[in-house]
């Protein structure tokens, strides 16, 4: 019997190593996990990812992003690749949870308050947390893609514990298939479910002068968004004298620029370059893609 004593030593000791190894992972995944707002019981939290380099005496540009799911699901992982790249290129990247149907029972108007009232909390926190207030993007897809353009673009739609006093607009916008049509025609999307209030809540319908710069990726054969809507945004945008550009990806569908939709991640790369020459050219990072 005493024999298998050091057999059980190393084993719990192998367990041990093991089970650290992996909490280590776990924990340096992202640098902090912060409960943003509180409302109705429901918590919600966003993860802040800072660069390698990070220096907390500095303020480094910042990236925001919304996962898309019609405002009804989604995984707050869905821009993770786009978010680490970023953040390789000196940026702090945020991945952003907020309240949706399958899991809070809320409607859209819901993920719009919890979409500004994240970008209200890092503007009233950026001291905190190294973030240039000068130079926060925001970005999404499909209905996170709404989410990223309501933050600048809508100006209802508020918590009423949020602080008005801090506006939520942001730099920079990029969008991926973005969900920016809600009215009463029949390429919009979910004017039923938005119905009367559309002109308070579809971004198309509130451009207004001092829109952020945008950039626009669609693929030609998504079914939710035509490419028509693109065009026409953009021909809003510059009749404001904002900057808008617009990137049409032959045959792609819906959610195309995700990583692992096509043998080497074309439509990934090529998106996030261009979003990376489009904030160059903006001051708001420095030198070329490296990716």
């Amino acid at each position: 019997m005493k024999q298998k004593y050091p057999y059980l030593i190393i084993l719990l000791l192998v367990v041990s190593i093991a089970n650290c190894q992996k909490k280590k992972k776990v924990t340096n995944d992202f640098t902090h996990e912060l409960i943003y707002k509180v409302v109705n019981r429901d918590t919600l939290k966003l993860q802040i990812y800072n660069p390698s380099n990070f220096d907390a005496e500095k303020k480094y540009p910042t990236i925001v992003f919304y996962f898309g799911g019609g405002w009804n699901g989604g995984s707050i992982y869905q821009f993770k690749d786009q978010a680490l790249y970023f953040n390789s290129r000196g940026m702090i990247a945020v991945l952003v949870d907020y309240r949706v149907k399958s899991r809070h029972k809320t409607t859209p108007f819901e993920s719009v308050k919890d979409a500004k009232s994240a970008i209200r909390f890092l503007k009233s926190n950026a001291s905190k947390y190294g973030i240039d207030i000068n130079k926060i993007v925001a970005s999404g897809g499909s209905a996170g893609g709404h989410l990223a353009a309501a933050t600048s673009l809508l100006e209802g739609i508020n918590e009423t514990t949020d602080d008005l006093s801090v506006s939520p607009k942001v730099n920079a916008l990029v969008l991926f298939n973005p969900v920016i049509d809600n009215g009463p025609n029949p390429t919009a999307f979910e004017y039923e479910r938005i119905n009367r209030r559309y002109q308070e809540f579809s971004p198309i319908h509130n451009i207004k002068t001092g829109a952020p710069p945008t950039i626009f990726f669609l693929g030609s054969k998504d079914k939710l968004i035509p490419v028509s809507t693109a065009y026409e945004y953009k021909n809003r945008m510059e009749s404001v004298n904002s900057k808008c550009e617009v990137f049409i990806y032959e045959n792609q569908p819906h959610g195309f620029f995700n990583k692992g939709k096509q043998k080497g991640d074309r439509c990934y790369i090529e998106t996030v370059r261009e979003t990376d020459v489009f904030l160059e050219s903006l001051g708001i990072i420095k030198g070329k893609p490296t990716i």
